[in-house]
């Protein structure tokens, strides 16, 4: 009876601690959305995406409860380059006119500091600048309410690394304390603001924190074609995300450690940017979104979508319309149901019989050893490196082939909480990642990953598959390594039988026992053919026109599903095989 009264009121204490005030500000933040492509750039209208006074009177009826205003403090026309590195007073009053442009809306406003490359390239040189202005912005806007949230920076990374990162942080909200004693102050993350660079941080005492995330995963979906990445990206054009079960799993994998490690330290989340390229298709990209706001907000998330009016936005100010697919998959949408796939497995790690195949590779620049026991690989890291690469555990021989869907799972943990990265992609020169680089956070807990991604590459039947270890000193075990083929399948009970293209469609025998002709007046652009379970088990994509034949030998007795579709509908037509 006493241990349950310990267990309810410990219980109990743990919920009134972790409502605090900064929970509900981070409610009230809600729904989102960046102003990107204005002013980081280096002028208002050098990105052609200027701001309009309009904007926030449109997000505020559209339902957004704020904004994220991404700012380049840091170019000589708007802050002196030397000592005291005095900002611009036109510029900080622009930035307070837009604020309070958005505050008349009723929206919240989160500011940060953006671009400014000449920290991340030299921050010991560049601390008395970066703290300076932050001196500066907390005190011009020090009489504003709690609708004004400061981000110190946006996406810290190269030479700005964790433990660095970590005293910066620390000693420019000391700065913003001597005058905003309670405002509330976004932290994100080293190593480019997402989730791999969470267990690295040192979170001060303060409790009006909010941790800030970036998530653009998979990063192949979100930037096809995005002409700033570089070659990669028009290989990965036609991409999907087709809101499977195991895409949904990846996700909620990834978001594990962070869950925890926010609960541990009573912090708020706030996912800061999450986006789709324009050049991804359109069903994709309200797929993926509207599961994710969905998704953040049953966590306790607040969010702000990347972005308003620029190449991942959601509104064209040339024609002054909205992308309302993508509004409404982020505002209004229930959550999608997720489509369900089937699997077979093509590769398990079996440790328990030696090394099965994978190895250690260890660059100059780092140390580790590599054993197997208990049926599982054991990795001990003894010298870190600047480069997760520098310390790869890696396995050749992966077949892999065009087109093919493939879902990668394993479980590992680690003495201690380190970010990690896993992949599959090519064993020679240019060594691109076919699957995307994956990160994930390993803590002292044993837990499982996953994620899934297509084939798009021609095929490779000696890719390779490796974890980048060499960022931190650590023992690390990993097992239960599963590859397995995914097939595409379709909800048979949710099939209409006789959705009628125009024209007259004749299918013919039916029952057959080796081929079946497929007559038509109309164009059919596309053939498919699923089994009673929902498993694809043929495609033909060419285009066929007036008479087609299909040698159907291969397929065993039993019923099917037909499905002849073109570019504005399609038929549906069960057949037998005798």
């Amino acid at each position: 009876m006493r241990f349950w009264f310990l267990l309810v009121f410990l219980f109990g204490v743990k919920i009134a601690f972790t409502q605090t005030p900064i929970f509900e500000l981070n409610k009230k933040l809600g729904k989102g959305i960046n102003m990107g492509n204005m002013f980081e750039a280096p002028s208002e209208t050098e990105w052609g995406n200027p701001f309009k006074d309009d904007y926030f009177s449109k997000i505020a009826k559209l339902g957004f409860n704020h904004v994220r205003i991404p700012i380049r403090w840091d170019i000589p026309e708007r802050t002196s380059q030397i000592s005291p590195f005095t900002i611009n007073a036109a510029f900080l009053n622009r930035i307070k006119s837009v604020i309070d442009l958005a505050l008349k809306e009723n929206l919240y406003v989160i500011i940060n500091m953006h671009h400014h490359d000449a920290i991340f390239a030299n921050p010991d040189a560049q601390k008395a600048k970066f703290i300076s202005q932050w001196n500066q912005i907390s005190s011009f806007f020090k009489n504003y309410d709690e609708r004004i949230l400061f981000e110190v920076l946006n996406e810290p990374n190269t030479n700005l690394n964790a433990e660095k990162w970590n005293i910066f942080f620390a000693d420019a909200l000391t700065e913003i304390r001597k005058t905003n004693p309670t405002r509330a102050v976004l932290m994100g993350t080293s190593n480019w603001g997402g989730l791999a660079g969470v267990s690295s941080l040192k979170i001060p005492k303060d409790n009006n924190i909010i941790l800030t995330i970036h998530y653009y995963d998979p990063f192949n979906f979100t930037h096809q074609g995005a002409e700033w990445v570089g070659g990669d990206s028009k290989a990965w054009l036609g991409t999907k995300w087709e809101n499977t079960t195991l895409e949904r799993n990846e996700i909620n994998s990834q978001f594990n450690y962070v869950k925890s490690f926010a609960k541990l330290n009573n912090l708020p989340i706030h996912i800061g940017e999450f986006g789709s390229y324009s050049k991804a298709d359109i069903d994709s990209r309200v797929k993926w979104s509207n599961f994710l706001a969905r998704w953040f907000e049953l966590q306790g998330f607040s969010w702000a979508y990347w972005e308003f009016s620029a190449g991942f936005g959601i509104f064209n100010p040339t024609t002054n319309q909205y992308l309302t697919p993508l509004v409404d998959a982020l505002l209004t949408n229930k959550m999608a149901e997720a489509t369900v796939l089937k699997t077979t497995v093509l590769y398990e790690s079996i440790f328990s019989n030696g090394d099965n195949g994978w190895s250690l590779a260890v660059q100059s620049q780092a140390a580790g050893t590599y054993n197997t026991s208990n049926g599982q690989a054991n990795i001990t890291i003894t010298k870190s490196s600047t480069d997760a690469w520098h310390i790869q555990f890696l396995k050749p021989n992966i077949p892999l082939k065009k087109g093919k869907r493939y879902l990668v799972s394993f479980e590992a943990r680690a003495d201690k909480s380190i970010g990690i990265t896993n992949y599959i992609g090519k064993a020679s020169d240019p060594y691109n990642a076919y699957s995307g680089y994956k990160g994930f956070t390993l803590s002292e807990t044993k837990n499982l990953f996953s994620y899934s991604f297509i084939m798009t590459s021609n095929d490779d039947l000696k890719s390779r598959m490796v974890f980048d270890l060499g960022l931190n000193i650590a023992n690390i075990s990993i097992e239960n390594i599963k590859i397995e083929e995914v097939f595409d399948t379709i909800d048979s009970n949710k099939l209409v039988l006789g959705n009628e293209i125009k024209g007259n469609i004749n299918v013919y025998p039916n029952p057959f026992e080796k081929e079946i002709t497929i007559k038509e007046e109309e164009q059919i652009n596309e053939v498919l053919i699923f089994d009673s379970l929902g498993q694809k088990v043929f495609h033909h994509k060419k285009n066929v026109f007036n008479l087609l034949k299909i040698n159907l030998e291969q397929l065993m007795s039993g019923s099917y599903y037909l499905i002849l579709k073109n570019d504005s509908t399609f038929y549906v037509k069960k057949i037998h095989k005798l």
